[in-house]
């Protein structure tokens, strides 16, 4: 194992809208060995904008967080990179410039994935961030644009030319978006392709999927992304199958609902009353238990804690009265 992921084996991918300080505090308290901010816009950095800056905060007991970066003017994301060290300081564990974001709005603009289609630029990004700053860099991309292209090692071999320290990649092309399932033997054909440490991205849902991953592909480290979503207890699943030791149970519904009441106070600390963003985290947390589809409508309507919590009742009413084993109440629900 290198030494830039020494204490780090397993990560939490940087996810628009969804890695805040509220889910990276749990994630992390569930075994997260580091986790990233949400993506943070180059050229909104250089507008000075409060909202871009305010993804930078470190969450409840974080005392380092990776930085992933976007953009597409190798001037511009090196002179944000160079702000955003002198800003975070010791608490920076790295930036990671984002090749990968297939999203729409962020490849039209030249940003995210469309970096894969200009090797020459996304290598000139590299080469500036590196020179602009001390802590490592790294790059995070697919397994190429177009499909049946694969791009990836050959892009691997450019990034860590550039200075890369570091390469995570995701089995999936850009137009792929999430469909189908991640390509985890590109992963194993960049590890042969450079000489510097790689991070396994996409599709561990369980502790064993991060155990057959890292054994078929040779990765340094292991990044969850959609696996986490209402599931922070996936980290302590994963950390226990990578030591051989026995994954702890899944969550009961009680424990599940206790947390998500948690994390919609955590983002109202946050966010204050209006916290909307957590209407998507219950319904992940919410996923398969009875009554959960039809709560959907009233979960879109909620603006604050109480909301949820009626809602939250609702169902845990719902799956006691099906028998669902640990609907049992716990004590408080975590409130307060």
């Amino acid at each position: 194992m290198d030494a830039l992921f020494e204490g780090y084996r397993v990560l939490l991918a940087p996810m628009a809208g969804v890695t805040d300080v509220a889910f990276r505090a749990l994630c992390r308290e569930q075994g997260a060995d580091l986790a990233f901010t949400e993506m943070v816009s180059a050229k909104g950095l250089s507008y000075a904008n409060e909202k871009t800056r305010c993804l930078l905060a470190l969450a409840p007991g974080e005392n380092k967080v990776a930085v992933q970066l976007f953009g597409h003017e190798p001037d511009v994301m090196a002179r944000e990179a160079a702000w955003i060290e002198d800003e975070m300081g010791d608490a920076l564990a790295y930036l990671d410039v984002n090749m990968g974001c297939p999203a729409r709005k962020i490849v039209t603009k030249g940003d995210g994935s469309a970096l894969m289609r200009e090797p020459e630029l996304a290598a000139a990004i590299v080469t500036a961030v590196k020179a602009a700053v001390a802590h490592p860099v790294t790059v995070k991309f697919r397994r190429g644009w177009a499909e049946g292209d694969e791009t990836a090692p050959e892009f691997a071999r450019r990034m860590e030319a550039a200075g890369a320290d570091a390469c995570t990649v995701h089995g999936r092309y850009a137009l792929q978006l999430y469909r189908g399932s991640a390509d985890w033997g590109v992963i194993r054909r960049v590890r042969e392709a450079v000489g510097v440490p790689v991070v396994g991205n996409g599709d561990i849902r369980r502790g064993a999927d991060a155990v057959r991953m890292r054994e078929e592909t040779g990765c340094d480290a292991v990044m969850i992304a959609r696996g986490a979503e209402g599931n922070p207890w996936i980290f302590a699943q994963v950390k226990a199958a990578l030591a051989g030791e026995k994954e702890p149970d899944p969550p009961t519904v009680a424990e599940r609902i206790a947390l998500a009441r948690r994390h919609a106070r955590l983002l109202e600390q946050r966010e204050g009353r209006n916290i909307v963003r957590m209407r998507k985290h219950a319904m992940w947390y919410l996923a398969g238990l009875p009554g959960a589809a039809a709560a959907r409508g009233r979960i879109n309507y909620c603006t604050a804690p109480e909301d949820f919590d009626a809602v939250f009742d609702e169902l845990l009413a719902i799956a006691a009265g099906h028998g669902t084993p640990g609907a049992e109440p716990m004590a408080q629900e975590g409130r307060g």
